[in-house]
């Protein structure tokens, strides 16, 4: 039988609420930097460098972020696809699978999530090998992370007796349990923190998949079938999507499968799901303290802090977790950490952005940066990147003052077009139809001054924009 190559899937979705206020619906965990220099998803591909072209799976906002991480790692060629509304696991996987199928054949697809860490890179690799060895026999694989702690944060594989290799048989998968039962787990042996990592052929787990959830399989060929193919990016349709039954792939297909089997996993690996976990992965001083950014301690112990843009400094605290953004801070204790996510629902029913944006928002073209506000006023500092573009657009309620910093712009405004040099400005009244581009090989920085009786970001009219946006 010919060896089938490896095609990585990365599942690139999620807003990691647990880790706000850093981690937010726009700006979420795996597109950061926070173990290293490199973001979450950076550090996923990396891992899989040699493979076959990778497919990242990810929502509409996050669609251009994803393209400029990894193009800056050098993944140039890459598969993009893109979900208007999220489905689970299980739909992203057969959505990959089948364009996988379209790109070159059938394959082994090893589905990896972008947030997770793994210290011992050989093991992993080791272990993916043995997982294409089983998916040649018509097997689905996954990885199970052998535990060293009674967690009660992670759901649970049950494994079979196996006396022919380091794979075993899946018996069940369990939930996240009490912490009573995760003792018992560790005691007796045989069970495996689940990771949602897996490795199988394409067309294994879309014969399977129509077994188990037919209606997930048929609906998402359909999805596949009428996407637009935009350069590396599959954008599916929003109403084609809608259609697609939510489900995870364990509940859809592992749970139920004859064909399953478990490869048990020892390679430092975190799901980097809360703070405290973010806390164990990271370096410690000889008190127990990590710290990211301008910190000083004095008299601390076995605390995280975090301090984005200024000095942060504590005196005295134990056990604590103190993250400080430029629009929100946390204070807990470490052992509540799991319970930030009910900071984040309290947010959105207030109706607080606080909850999906950070004060500096990435766009396509660049990022701005809301530095001031008041009644009738907001005042931002926005960088557009070299060849950049906004779309053409009006607003109903606002008018614009921009001021160039650095760089040269030009600005196109009721069809009238401005070159803007250092320390030149430009006038935007209210109803303008007005764009900005950058021409040149440096970033431009800019001061906007909004002025108004509204000033949301939602009063754009667009009227033509190169990423292809409409809202």
């Amino acid at each position: 039988m010919r060896k089938k190559s490896i095609t990585p899937v990365v599942l690139c979705g999620g807003s990691g609420t647990r880790l706000w206020p850093k981690s937010r619906r726009m700006l979420p965990k795996q597109l950061q930097s926070l173990t290293g220099e490199q973001t979450m998803l950076q550090q996923t591909l990396e891992r899989v460098r040699g493979y076959s072209k990778p497919i990242v799976v990810c929502n509409e906002d996050h669609r251009f972020m994803v393209a400029q991480q990894a193009r800056e790692i050098g993944f140039n060629d890459l598969t993009i696809i893109i979900e208007p509304v999220g489905r689970n696991t299980a739909p992203a996987i057969a959505y990959a699978a089948l364009v996988a199928l379209q790109n070159g054949g059938d394959t082994n697809l090893l589905i990896l999530p972008a947030d997770h860490l793994l210290d011992d890179i050989d093991q992993f690799h080791s272990a993916v090998d043995e997982g294409c060895q089983l998916s040649s026999e018509g097997r689905l694989v996954t990885f199970g992370i052998v535990p060293n702690a009674p967690e009660t944060g992670y759901g649970y594989i049950k494994a079979g007796e196996n006396n022919q290799g380091v794979a075993k048989p899946i018996v069940k998968f369990i939930e996240k349990p009490t912490l009573e039962k995760a003792v018992s787990y560790l005691g007796e042996g045989g069970y495996f923190w689940n990771a949602g990592m897996f490795l199988f052929g394409a067309e294994t787990f879309l014969n399977e998949l129509a077994i188990q959830s037919k209606a997930i399989a048929e609906a998402s060929e359909v999805a596949v079938k009428n996407a637009l193919i935009e350069s590396d990016f599959v954008r599916l349709h929003k109403d084609d999507v809608e259609k697609v039954p939510e489900d995870s792939i364990d509940y859809a297909v592992m749970e139920k499968t004859k064909v399953g089997d478990v490869i048990p996993l020892k390679c430092g690996w975190s799901d980097v799901g809360s703070w405290s976990s973010l806390w164990e992965a990271l370096e410690k001083d000889d008190k127990g303290n990590a710290s990211i950014g301008d910190v000083i301690l004095e008299d601390c112990t076995n605390s995280l802090v975090f301090g984005e843009d200024h000095l942060v400094a504590a005196v005295g605290i134990d056990n604590l977790i103190v993250v400080d953004t430029k629009n929100a801070t946390l204070v807990a204790p470490k052992d509540r950490a799991q319970d930030v996510k009910a900071i984040v629902s309290k947010l959105k029913v207030a109706g607080r952005d606080e909850h999906e944006l950070h004060r500096e928002v990435v766009r396509p073209w660049g990022k701005y940066d809301s530095i001031g506000s008041g009644p009738r006023f907001q005042v931002k500092r926005i960088t557009v990147n070299p060849g950049a573009s906004l779309s053409l657009q009006m607003h109903h309620h606002r008018a614009e003052h921009w001021v160039v910093v650095s760089g040269t712009a030009i600005v196109e405004r009721d069809g009238e077009e401005i070159m803007l040099s250092e320390n030149e400005s430009v006038y935007i009244p209210i109803g303008a139809k007005h764009r900005l581009k950058n021409p040149g090989i440096l970033p431009i920085e800019l001061i906007e001054v909004q002025s108004g009786s509204y000033l949301g970001e939602d009063d754009i009219v667009r009227f033509e924009d190169i990423y292809g946006r409409t809202r």
